[in-house]
C-alpha cells in the first residue's frame, strides 16, 4: 500500500487480495475487510476508478462470497461464520458504492429496476448487478430482497423502467418468479432474469419468456443491445407458457404439500423405527428436509424438468455426507412419496430417477 492506504496498480494481485478478504470475512474483521475493498479501488480518473470498483465487486467480493457458500456446504465453516462473512461482504459492497456515489448517470443509458423475487432473501447477487450497472452509467432502482410482485408492478407504474432485472437463487421460487415476470410484461416492461434458480444457462427463464444473463457484465451487454418492450397483446398467464400444467400434478402437490409432508413423516417413521427416538431438534430438521424435498418436487413438476429435482437431491446428499449423515437416509422419503403419488406419472418418474441416482453410485454421485 501507499502511505495513504491505497493499493498501487502494480501491487494488484487479486489472488492474494481474495485470500486477505477471505481471512477478514471468516475472522469477523469487518474493519479490515472494508478497508481492503476501499483501498483496492484506489485513486485515479473517474473512468479508472469505475473500472477498479467493478473489479473489486466482481473479482474480489463475488468470488469470496462464492467461497463462503462452498465452505458452508462442505461443513468446514459454521452457519454463524457463513452469516457473518456474508454480512461483511455486503458491507464491502456498500463501501465501494459509497466511494463511487455521486458519479452522474450516462444520459445514453436508461433506467432499470433490480429486485429479488418475493421470498428470495439472497440479495447479494442482485446488489452486485445493481452496483455494476450504476458504475456503467445506468440509473438503477434497487428494491432489494423479497419484493412482492404487486409492489414491483406498482413501482413500475410509478417510475418508468426500460427493464426489470429479477434475481433468484432458490429454485422453489420459480413459480413466484414466473408470476412476477408475467406481471411485469403485462405492464409493458421487459424482464431479464438472473441467478441459480433459473437453471443451467437460464433454461427456466427462457421458458418463462424472460431474457437471461449469467452475470452483471452479461446483463449490461443485453441492456446495451436493447430489450424489446412486450405489447399488452403478448401478455399471457403463466400457465400458457407451460402447457404441461394442465395435468394438475403441480397444482395438487402444491396444494396438499403440508398434508403430504405429514404423511411422509409417518411413513418414514414406520419404515425406520429408530426415528421415534429422535430429539426435538432432529425431528424438526427431518420435517424441514422432507418439506424441502416436496417443495423441489413440486417445482420440478412446474417446469417439467426432472433434472431440477435430481440436482437438488444429489446436492442434499453431499450436504448430508459432509455432516456425517449417510445419503441413503433419503431413500425412505423417496419411497414414501412414490407410494403416496402413485397416480401421478410425472411425479413418480421424477422420484424414480432421483432414487436411481442415490442407489447407483457413479462419478460425482453419492453412494
Amino acid at each position: 500500500m501507499t502511505s495513504h492506504g491505497t493499493i498501487t496498480d502494480e501491487a494488484l494481485d487479486y489472488g492474494a487480495l481474495r485470500e486477505e478478504l477471505w481471512s477478514a470475512a471468516i475472522g469477523c474483521d469487518d474493519a479490515r475487510a472494508v478497508a481492503l475493498a476501499r483501498a483496492t479501488v484506489g485513486e485515479g480518473e473517474p473512468a479508472q476508478r469505475a473500472a477498479a470498483a467493478e473489479r473489486v465487486l466482481l473479482e474480489l467480493i463475488a468470488p469470496v462470497q462464492e467461497r463462503v457458500g462452498l465452505h458452508w456446504a462442505a461443513n468446514t465453516i459454521t452457519v454463524a461464520q457463513e452469516h457473518a462473512a456474508t454480512a461483511i461482504n455486503e458491507r464491502c459492497i456498500s463501501a465501494v458504492a459509497d466511494l463511487m456515489a455521486g458519479a452522474p448517470a450516462d444520459p445514453a443509458r436508461g433506467r432499470v429496476t433490480v429486485a429479488c423475487v418475493d421470498g428470495e432473501w439472497h440479495a447479494l447477487p442482485a446488489r452486485l448487478v445493481a452496483e455494476v450497472l450504476r458504475l456503467r452509467g445506468w440509473t438503477v432502482d434497487y428494491l432489494g430482497a423479497q419484493v412482492p410482485s404487486e409492489h414491483l408492478v406498482a413501482h413500475l407504474h410509478h417510475r418508468v423502467s426500460d427493464a426489470v432485472l429479477l434475481s433468484s437463487s432458490i429454485p422453489t421460487h420459480l413459480p413466484t418468479a414466473h408470476a412476477a415476470i408475467s406481471a411485469c410484461q403485462a405492464a409493458g416492461v421487459p424482464v431479464m432474469a438472473g441467478g441459480a434458480a433459473f437453471g443451467p444457462q437460464g433454461r427456466y427463464a427462457r421458458r418463462m419468456r424472460a431474457a437471461w444473463a449469467a452475470d452483471a457484465r452479461g446483463a449490461h451487454a443485453l441492456l446495451e443491445q436493447g430489450l424489446r418492450r412486450p405489447s399488452v397483446a403478448e401478455a399471457v398467464l403463466p400457465d400458457v407458457d407451460l402447457p404441461h400444467l394442465k395435468d394438475q400434478e403441480y397444482t395438487l402437490v402444491r396444494q396438499t404439500k403440508r398434508q403430504l409432508v405429514k404423511q411422509t413423516l409417518v411413513d418414514v417413521e414406520n419404515a425406520f423405527p429408530p426415528m421415534r427416538a429422535y430429539s426435538a431438534y432432529q425431528l424438526e430438521r427431518t420435517i424441514e428436509d422432507i418439506d424441502h424435498i416436496v417443495g423441489y418436487l413440486a417445482t420440478a413438476l412446474y417446469v417439467d424438468d426432472a433434472g431440477l429435482f435430481t440436482r437438488f437431491l444429489v446436492w442434499t446428499a453431499d450436504i448430508l455426507a459432509a455432516r456425517g449423515v449417510p445419503p441413503r437416509c433419503l431413500l425412505p422419503v423417496l419411497d414414501a412419496l412414490l407410494a403416496r403419488l402413485g397416480d401421478f406419472p410425472r411425479a413418480t418418474a421424477v422420484l424414480a430417477e432421483a432414487r436411481k441416482l442415490l442407489t447407483v453410485p457413479g462419478p460425482g454421485k453419492p453412494a
